[in-house]
């Protein structure tokens, strides 16, 4: 089985060398690395065109695996990881482990989610995994967690055209409930800026908002997380509203000028 880690961490990320690790251990795996240079969180899925793609081979000792760091975008190192780097298509993508959750509309900014779900673009199935916390992490269990989420999904075949979308409470193994299969939920920012000039006077905004307290809706994975249980997210590509699709025909939408039935 062939694995392609990424993240949008950085490739000297805590959470990426515990995932690593522990996919090594897994029998018949042959794992391989791709990943920005530099920490590039919140970058969606965003791709180079304009520039070139610099990649380096890293060193990791006493890891048998070949890590790369790419110049790029999270979604930038999956793509040339497939395309390019690896001797053939691996059979599984693994983004992460993020530091921080990803739940809800967190999945339209995360770099960690664009990487898994550039893998889905490409046909193969893939995970994004997150810890929900921030400091004095222990990566250990979420990793263990997801080379067995690993080894289910390839002998499950699971579905190419969605990935699993993983978060990890970040309490100690004992204190975990359970696994829940969930929807998105609802997470809002307060997107406050704050005003601030450089040495030349030139004036400039930083980012100061924060998370919003939210209605937590049952079967979310807000909820599973609040609940001290690993959330499990299948999301695919088709962003349609297809409950909206019958509902605008309706609307006789036609060419400017036109006669209207």
């Amino acid at each position: 089985m062939i694995i392609l880690l990424t993240n949008d961490d950085g490739v000297r990320a805590p959470g990426l060398h515990a995932l690593r690790s522990e996919m090594e251990a897994m029998r018949g795996a042959e794992v391989f690395v791709v990943a920005p240079d530099e920490e590039r969180s919140c970058s969606g899925h965003g791709i180079t065109i304009r520039r070139p793609l610099r990649v380096e081979e890293v060193h990791c000792p006493g890891s048998p695996s070949k890590i790369w760091a790419v110049s790029g975008t999270p979604a930038d190192c999956t793509k040339i990881g497939v395309t390019k780097l690896l001797p053939k298509p691996p059979d599984l993508v693994v983004s992460g482990i993020n530091r921080g959750p990803n739940l809800g509309a967190d999945v339209l900014y995360s770099g960690t989610v664009a990487a898994a779900m550039e893998a889905v673009v490409l046909g193969i199935p893939a995970m994004a995994v997150s810890l929900d916390g921030y400091d004095d992490l222990d990566y250990g269990y979420t990793a263990r967690f997801a080379a067995y989420l690993a080894e289910v999904i390839v002998a499950r075949g699971a579905c190419r055209s969605t990935l699993l979308n993983v978060n990890v409470p970040a309490v100690p193994p004992d204190l975990i409930t359970g696994v829940a299969i969930t929807r998105l939920g609802e997470r809002r920012y307060n997107d406050e800026f704050e005003r601030r000039e450089d040495s030349d006077g030139g004036a400039y905004y930083f980012p100061t908002g924060g998370l919003l307290d939210a209605a937590v809706a049952d079967g979310t994975d807000v909820a599973a997380v609040r609940d001290n249980k690993i959330s499990i997210t299948p999301i695919h590509l088709d962003l349609t509203a297809h409950w909206a699709v019958q509902e605008m025909c309706a609307w006789n939408i036609g060419l400017p000028g036109a006669r209207r039935r």
